[in-house]
């Protein structure tokens, strides 16, 4: 699978589509849930980063950008097969992203141990590499919607066919996760990669729960969960590599499988829901 992880940026392109035919552009306001939210995952950032430092600094970083990092583009396609409210997603992933594009060169300069790119360049490539999957999909569905409004409607009355587009690009950053790691392995490298994997799945579980909770003082537990648990992992894995020591990025590859064994776990029980209701 690791040859055809190229595939992945078309596929998310496409399930982005379907899922923001369902938004209109008014629909898209930053407000308390975002802001709060944002509060919420630089504090759980500087706590991480605090706890782990003195233990190991390679750790720390792997573990501290599992948390930084922005939230995922395809997190509207899982919150809408959950039933969330996709609008509430969409607007935190912008702001999330915008403000990783803006502070993520600071603060990963001043904690990495192999930065040579400058603040104006790291922005650029960030920008670069969340800018065409995040706005790109989105104005595609806006404008078919004004341009086609019979195609629009009837993409947006077929939002199944994200989870089968969603489960093979799943599949495909899986297989290159795996890849990634027989790979980087080397013997005295095994301790911290472990130590790596157990650290990201403690945070993608902390992140769902603390998630989860805010999301109820906003009657939608379903978007507070995915906006702060399912990160941008491809993004992650690409800082860790820019900015501190490559096996770092054991941390974020790690988070993939667990974020979907959750997400994965999650819609199950939703289905089977829904199956017992009728």
């Amino acid at each position: 699978m690791g040859y055809l992880t190229f595939l992945s940026p078309y596929l998310i392109f496409l399930m982005l589509f379907i899922t923001y035919c369902r938004l209109s552009p008014r629909q898209i306001k930053p407000g308390r849930f975002d802001w709060y939210l944002l509060a919420i995952q630089i504090a759980l950032g500087a706590l991480t980063y605090a706890l782990l430092f003195w233990a190991d600094h390679t750790v720390a970083e792997g573990v501290f950008i599992c948390v930084f990092v922005p939230t995922a583009t395809a997190a509207p396609v899982i919150t809408s097969m959950l039933g969330g409210d996709i609008k509430k997603v969409v607007t935190y992933s912008l702001v999330s992203n915008l403000f990783v594009a803006v502070t993520g060169p600071v603060i990963l300069a001043a904690i990495g141990d192999n930065s040579s790119l400058s603040f104006g360049q790291s922005f650029l490539l960030i920008l670069k590499e969340v800018g065409p999957l995040l706005i790109a999909p989105m104005l595609s569905a806006f404008a078919l919607q004004y341009i086609w409004p019979k195609m629009h409607e009837r993409v947006a009355n077929h939002q199944q066919l994200s989870f089968y587009i969603w489960a093979l690009s799943l599949f495909i950053i899986v297989g290159g996760c795996v890849s990634f790691a027989i790979n980087a392995w080397t013997p005295s490298s095994t301790w911290i990669m472990l130590a790596l994997t157990v650290g990201a799945g403690v945070v993608c579980i902390a992140q769902y729960i603390i998630g989860r909770r805010y999301g109820r003082r906003f009657d939608d537990p379903v978007s507070g969960a995915q906006s702060l648990m399912q990160k941008n992992t491809v993004l992650a894995v690409w800082l860790a590599l820019a900015y501190m020591n490559p096996i770092a990025s054991i941390g974020p590859a790690a988070y993939i499988l667990w974020q979907n064994i959750i997400n994965s776990w999650q819609i199950a029980r939703h289905d089977s829901f829904l199956i017992v209701g009728r």
